[in-house]
């Protein structure tokens, strides 16, 4: 009977992940999607813990080491949520999927001391295939995250960088090939697992900043995969849904984000594109722009007798901590008559939806942020765009120019409108890491300095108007 009542739990719960993943594709029904697929998992765990058995009719006796762990993990999570900063938000999220990476590659660790010989290779592969995805995933989240809080930096790859990977990579698949054939050693299952771990090391240390996001959404579905195979090695059903929809889930997403820049997952993840060291758009020698600097009150006088203006946030928005800064100044150019709408590129940020994320900390209407394929279209009818923190997302040479790296790459056509104002500290190269045409274009203005404090100078003059 309680089998029974633990399977029908289970299903409930799995509906649960689903409606909820549903419920997170819209901003109003998000939250309680998220509470909704959270309150599943938690009826899942409490019924496992009591309503288990196994096959021989023994329910689980280790009920205070369970508890400690849910208590320790409860505490951590929850002071680390309420303490990250939205700049700090990718770094989390690498974190905690990291976590769940080192999870499942701990399961598949202690479960492999419970083969022995003649066990079914079937068996034997979903061990293995947890150990190797957890690892990988749970190393190169721990990379990720260094890089993303700056512990780490960019780092070029080293010769022979994508033969030694290759090779790391054959030599996980013959091993796990070997001990799925019935040969049960423990050396080479540790040996495995810290090829694994390298692999997930080396895969991520030449990514550069620009293809963060993409890394991120990867590196979520690895996890997920990871938690699938624990379902099945478990005949878990809450496991194996939730790995499922993680995986595949994520795997989307990542294949959204190539699409939006234009390039494939192999070119993100061998080309170590988004390198910090500064050229031209062509990759050559800095080309002569001529540069027009303009000042805050020049800023907030076009944008004051303007009809519609155009936001561009970046991370340096993010960096900066202005994102409540600049929804004030969307409130007062409103106040006036103006229509202010936020323009939203799939990659702009350190993870899939940073700056929605951001900007609605900060109260911004959800129905302001336009995603790129509707708002490229109004650029053409916008008296002003202000661009804050981006950088590669509006170069113009993307559209135009073969020998840029980011040649193909979608953008967002910000040089069609009347006036655009770039809010940046200097003229530094972003995560591509090459020079942004577009800022000696005769439209564009240069308002240098920190993004907070510029925009908190607009703000005064606006306030003044």
């Amino acid at each position: 009977m309680q089998q029974h009542l633990l399977q029908i739990i289970y299903l409930l719960a799995s509906v649960s992940f689903i409606i909820g993943l549903k419920m997170l594709s819209g901003p109003k029904t998000a939250r309680q999607g998220n509470f909704l697929a959270a309150i599943g998992m938690g009826i899942a765990i409490v019924a496992t813990i009591f309503l288990y058995v196994n096959e021989k009719g023994v329910p689980l006796s280790n009920q205070l080491w369970i508890f400690g762990g849910i208590a320790i993990g409860t505490v951590l999570g929850t002071l680390s949520a309420k303490r990250v900063k939205m700049t700090a938000m990718p770094q989390m999220v690498s974190l905690f999927n990291g976590m769940g990476g080192a999870c499942a590659a701990a399961i598949s660790l202690v479960e492999f001391g419970h083969l022995h010989e003649g066990s079914a290779p079937g068996h034997i592969f979903v061990i293995v295939a947890g150990l190797v995805i957890g690892s990988v995933s749970f190393s190169g989240s721990i990379i990720a995250y260094a890089k993303l809080q700056e512990i780490m930096k960019s780092t070029k790859k080293l010769p022979g960088h994508n033969i030694l990977t290759a090779g790391l990579l054959l030599g996980i698949a013959g091993l796990t090939t070997y001990l799925c054939v019935d040969h049960i050693d423990a050396s080479i299952f540790y040996i495995l697992f810290v090829l694994s771990m390298a692999y997930g090391i080396l895969f991520v240390i030449p990514i550069g900043g620009a293809d963060m996001p993409v890394v991120i959404s990867l590196l979520n579905s690895f996890t997920g995969v990871a938690a699938a195979f624990g379902g099945f090695l478990y005949d878990n059903q809450v496991m194996q849904t939730g790995g499922i929809l993680v995986g595949s889930a994520g795997t989307f997403l990542t294949v959204l984000m190539c699409n939006a820049m234009n390039r494939s997952l192999t070119n993100v993840l061998f080309g170590a594109f988004g390198g910090s060291t500064a050229s031209s758009g062509g990759g050559g020698a800095k080309t002569e722009m001529n540069i027009r600097p303009t000042n805050a009150s020049d800023v907030a006088m076009i944008m004051h007798y303007a009809q519609k203006v155009i936001i561009v946030p970046g991370y340096g928005l993010a960096v900066a901590q202005a994102q409540h800064v600049i929804h004030e100044m969307e409130m007062l150019l409103e106040k006036n008559g103006v229509t202010v709408k936020y323009a939203i590129h799939p990659v702009a940020g350190r993870m899939p939806g940073h700056m929605n994320v951001l900007l609605a900390e900060s109260n911004v209407a959800y129905d302001k942020l336009v995603e790129m394929e509707e708002i490229n279209e109004e650029f053409a009818t916008a008296d002003v765009v202000y661009v804050v923190g981006a950088n590669d997302v509006v170069n113009p040479a993307a559209r135009h120019d073969p020998s840029s790296p980011i040649y193909g790459m979608p953008i967002l056509d910000v040089d069609k409108a009347k006036t655009v104002v770039v809010s940046k500290r200097s003229m530094a190269a972003g995560y591509a890491g090459i020079e942004n045409e577009l800022f000696g274009y005769p439209n564009c203005l240069m308002l240098f300095g920190d993004a907070k404090k510029t925009l908190s100078e607009v703000v005064a003059e606006l306030k003044a108007m």
